[in-house]
Formats: structure tokens, sequence, C-alpha cells
């Protein structure tokens, strides 16, 4: 394996805003991320878990075994309590198959418009899972919230425009990349998992 080569980690996601947050996170590692679409042959994967672990583990081991490569996935799911923690594993297909973030997010407001704001308590759940083929490792981030009444801000993706983080006083939509890159549950998440990834490599290249 080059060195160059060694240095190459690869997200089973399709989505370029959740690519593009992963390659941010582990900016400045030299650990080169790349996304499952870059490469070719490897099939969409069906999110067929019960829950977030399960996914990220489907998601991760398949793109493993079609490239090769060490992988990480994630599953992320949005928890409101006053709908038992739904949408969870369901988050991103709250509203349908094929539905996009604004649909999700309306569904989501239909369903909350009764609810006193002090009983919108929600949370962004993110698990993580690498593999290598020999090993694998889990991780997890929690980012507590509320969800607002209508949204607010034009940055970020999917439900982050009604998630607000009452110590920020501020929506994810309202903050810079930057910003929420550092306090995110998939931020919180990777941490976690940025000084096995560096340690991996680094033994990789030294094999």
């Amino acid at each position: 394996m080059s060195k160059k080569s060694s240095k190459v980690l690869v997200a089973a996601t399709r989505n370029p805003d959740k690519l593009a947050e992963i390659r941010q996170i582990l900016s400045g590692t030299g650990i080169e991320v790349r996304g499952a679409n870059e490469f070719g042959g490897v099939p969409v994967v069906e999110e067929t878990g019960s829950s977030l672990e399960e996914n990220a583990l489907l998601k991760a081991e398949t793109v493993h075994l079609s490239t090769g490569l060490p992988t990480i996935a994630d599953d992320t799911g949005l928890e409101v309590d006053a709908l038992n923690g739904r949408p969870g594993v369901y988050s991103s297909r709250f509203a349908g198959e094929n539905a996009t973030y604004a649909e999700n997010v309306q569904k989501l407001l239909r369903e909350l418009k009764d609810v006193p704001d002090e009983r919108r308590t929600a949370r962004f759940r993110c698990v993580v899972v690498f593999v290598d083929g020999r090993q694998s490792r889990t991780v997890e981030g929690v980012r507590e919230g509320r969800i607002l009444r209508e949204p607010r801000g034009e940055a970020g993706f999917g439900y982050d425009p009604v998630f607000f983080v009452p110590e920020k006083g501020k929506t994810f939509a309202e903050m810079s990349a930057d910003e929420k890159n550092r306090i995110s549950h998939r931020a919180l998440a990777l941490q976690k998992l940025k000084d096995l990834l560096v340690r991996y490599f680094e033994e990789a290249d030294h094999d």
C-alpha cells in the first residue's frame, strides 16, 4: 500500500452535505475522505436496520466489502420527546421515501403544531461506525436542543433550520459551517473517533 493510498478513508454516504461535514471535521488529520459515489460498483445500501447502530454498521460493512478500504458510516436521527422519539431512525424519510429536506421539516412542524414550547425538546443522535475488515468501532454523539415553530437560517441541511441550540441562541442553520462542526452531534461522534483514525493510518504507513 502506497503512502498516499494508506491515508484514504471511505465515508459510506452519497449525501454531499454530510460528506462535506465529515471532511471539515476531519480536516487537519492528513486523511483523505472519499465518498461512496467516488468508487464504481458500490451498491446503494438499503437502511433496513431497526436502530441507528444497525444502519451505520450495515452501510460501513457493505461499502468496505465493495472498496476494500477502511470505511466509516454514520446514521443520524432526530429524536423528539413529544413524538416519543420519532422520527428517529426514519428521520431522512419522515415524509416519505424520497422526501426533500423541506418536506420532512414541514411534516415535523405539522405534528408539533399543538405542542407548547417547553415540551418541544429534542436531540440529534449520531452513531458512527469504523470498519476495516479486522475490527469495528462504534461511537456516538448527541446534541440536545428544541424544535422551533418555523424555520430560521439558510445554512446547514435537513432539520437544521428548526433545531434550536439554547446555549448558542440560534439554530444549526443560523451557524457557520465552522461553528456547527465544532458542536454538532456528528462532530462530537467523530471527535471520539479522530485519535483512533490518526493512529490507524500512522500504523498503516509503517506496515
